[in-house]
């Protein structure tokens, strides 16, 4: 492994292939979140995770109004320095991230993998982060970050790792990105909005999404599918938002096939 730092943005290295994906996480920012997903990747590509602005080990500064094609420069900026162009692999807000890249740089994007995305506002996602707004704001970051596997598990996978979600939500409030800092991020994920300009978005695309988010309706990922010029669409039956870290296999051997056809 290797890692540096390029125009605030820590990243890191790992694998030695001929050919580079960058994993993008969601909301949390933390590449840390592909961990998943790194032993099967790392097989066969050369993998860049990063911490996305304003959150883990990157600057914590965030442009002002900010917008999700501020997070799509910078995964442009991290994909010159270590080299490009690569696949880019995004969840939610990096799969966001990677949509907007891909029409504004298509010259650095290989391929892209769009994670229980969406291109425009939907009301349910709306609801849900008019409710988490609602309790950072009234409940502080405690709350919020109590509350947030409701969104991203489902219910039987809660139960059963109670004792792994305890550690996690104590390690979650030690290096939480600051109210502002998510309220920004949040508010720039709600006014994305490039739906008319999907079908000049001509990389290929997998989208994959899981039938039971409680977070982004799989709706929103068949719309993405049906309007891209050159989609692959895998919906997983279960998993929640987070089914990448809930049952990782699956889709593992689905993104290892997709990018093994285009390496």
């Amino acid at each position: 492994m290797s890692a540096g730092i390029v125009n605030g943005l820590h990243y890191e290295v790992y694998g030695a292939g001929d050919e580079t994906v960058i994993l993008s996480a969601g909301l949390g920012g933390s590449g840390s979140f592909f961990a998943p997903q790194m032993e099967a990747l790392t097989r066969r590509f050369r993998v860049v995770l990063y911490d996305q602005r304003g959150t883990g080990r990157s600057d914590r500064a965030l442009p002002s109004p900010y917008a999700v094609s501020h997070m799509a420069n910078d995964i442009a900026t991290i994909i010159e320095a270590v080299g490009g162009p690569a696949h880019v692999v995004g969840h939610a807000a990096g799969g966001l991230a990677g949509l907007q890249l891909a029409l504004d740089r298509p010259e650095l994007v290989s391929s892209l993998t769009v994670i229980n995305g969406w291109s425009r506002p939907d009301p349910h996602i709306a609801r849900c982060f008019r409710t988490r707004i609602s309790l950072l704001n009234d409940s502080g970051p405690e709350a919020y970050i109590h509350a947030q596997p409701l969104f991203l598990y489902p219910a039987n996978w809660i139960s059963a790792h109670a004792d792994r979600l305890a550690a996690e939500e104590a390690h979650h409030i030690a290096g939480f990105q600051g109210r502002d800092n998510m309220l920004a991020r949040i508010n720039a994920l709600l006014a994305f909005d490039i739906d008319d300009h999907l079908p000049g978005i001509t990389v290929p695309v997998l989208v994959s999404a899981s039938a039971d988010d409680m977070l982004v309706p799989s709706l929103c990922s068949e719309r993405l599918a049906q309007r891209l010029s050159n989609a692959t669409l895998y919906i997983v039956p279960w998993g929640g938002h987070a089914f990448t870290a809930t049952a990782p296999d699956a889709f593992n051997t689905t993104l290892l096939a997709f990018l093994g056809g285009r390496a």
